[in-house]
């Protein structure tokens, strides 16, 4: 095991370009950024090590695979090593990491499948540079809306288009990196858990059940503007009181909520924009930011419409108007359930005690999902701590991500 933990060691580093994980400043490899380049490029050598057939495909996905039969099936697992701007060094890293590892102790103890195994590491999976995320399982999966996205830029005004060009690919070629169905058999991702539920449950694998993707809000609420100094508390239309109420509407009904629904439900005024911000003027104009994220998507629109109906009240009550736009709204993502009952299995088999749970947040492999099989493992993260220089997962958790791995391959892979 200690070997194994070297190895691990050594390749977490090389994955993340660092000689130590302990950074203060983290890890900044945002999407087609000569960093993710290089950390790809540290992905293709360490699989090379291993015996493995990499390839590019046309969206920058790098594929190692592990070929015995070009007419057997093949199942693949896979995640990401982009980050968010100074993110840790195991969110979507762990989940690759520990899929190479899973071949690694594989073939060390001469294991021979019967099926093809291949392992993807996603490109662009945060939405950190672009606010556009898991660009390379939507193009992989068909799901790549091209047109929408070529012009969306970053904070230094560089288009999608160009940085993909600027990455080494052709942007009009990215669609052609869209699988049919028939070239793989089922896929599964491992990542760390970004929360502390495993933990808080007394377990030590997380199974999941689905990914809930968000209803999102804008709610923009219009006074008037005026002087704070001259107009008297009887006669304003102060819009950040008026929609202040909202915010702990929000916390405090889905709270309630969750005390008497089966599936979690979270929500949060999350961004807040006031016009016009100067601190002699009433504030005019309020503009604020709703996630709301279930696996239950009728409870998170109907979540939706009772801030709806809760603006329609203000709105009477404080006469201000109050807008509201739905920015998206994304129907769940439901995981294979045999996929969760053999990963259950395995854990059982292993040791393991699991918590079956939903996902917050979103990850390549509902988009995945949505054209094969797929399942989500969840290992626990330090304090629920992401996207933080202080993201951390232990080896001893990694290592049981891989056993799990190990083991549900052979299950699998089986003649």
């Amino acid at each position: 095991m200690s070997e194994m933990f070297d190895w691990l060691e050594e390749k977490l580093k090389a994955l993340n370009l660092t000689d130590t994980m302990d950074r203060p400043e983290g890890f900044t490899r945002l999407s087609f950024s000569p960093e993710e380049k290089a950390s790809h490029a540290q992905f293709r050598k360490i699989a090379e090590e291993l015996g493995l057939a990499v390839s590019e495909d046309e969206a920058g996905n790098q594929w190692a695979v592990w070929e015995v039969d070009k007419e057997a099936p093949t199942i693949a697992l896979g995640s990401h090593v982009d980050t968010v701007v100074n993110g840790g060094g195991y969110d979507g890293v762990a989940g690759v990491l520990s899929a190479l590892a899973a071949v690694k102790a594989l073939k060390d103890k001469g294991y021979q499948p019967a099926k093809n195994i291949a392992i993807i590491c996603f490109i662009s999976e945060e939405s950190a540079r672009f606010g556009v995320s898991t660009i390379g399982s939507k193009a992989l999966t068909g799901q790549l809306e091209k047109d929408e996205i070529g012009e969306v830029t970053d904070s230094d005004g560089i288009t999608v288009r160009e940085a993909v060009s600027e990455y080494g690919l052709n942007w009009s070629k990215i669609e052609e990196a869209e699988l049919s169905a028939e070239k793989l058999e089922s896929f599964m991702e491992l990542h760390i858990e970004q929360g502390t539920q495993i933990v808080e449950n007394r377990a030590e694998i997380g199974i999941v059940n689905g990914v809930a993707c968000p209803v999102r809000l804008k709610v923009r609420a219009k006074g008037m503007a005026n002087h704070t100094g001259s107009t008297p508390m009887h006669n304003r239309k102060d819009a950040f009181v008026a929609i202040a109420p909202l915010v702990n509407f929000v916390s405090d009904e889905a709270a309630r909520l969750n005390r008497i629904h089966k599936s979690p439900l979270v929500a949060t005024v999350s961004t807040i924009e006031l016009k016009p911000n100067v601190m002699n003027v009433i504030p005019g104009e309020i503009e604020l930011g709703i996630d709301i994220r279930s696996v239950d998507d009728q409870l998170k629109r109907d979540f939706a419409s009772k801030i709806k109906v809760y603006c329609d009240r203000i709105e009477q009550e404080i006469q201000v108007m109050i807008d509201i736009t739905t920015l998206v709204d994304n129907d769940s993502v439901l995981l294979d359930s045999v996929i969760q009952q053999k990963l259950s299995s395995v854990c059982d088999e292993l040791g393991y005690d699991t918590f079956h749970m939903d996902s917050g947040a979103g990850h390549d492999v509902m988009n995945m999902a949505a054209r094969w099989p797929s399942g989500l493992l969840f290992i626990p993260c330090k304090e629920g701590i992401s996207h933080h220089p202080k993201e951390f997962a232990s080896m001893r958790d990694i290592s049981k991500g891989i056993q799990v791995i190990q083991r549900f391959f052979e299950i699998e892979t089986e003649l």
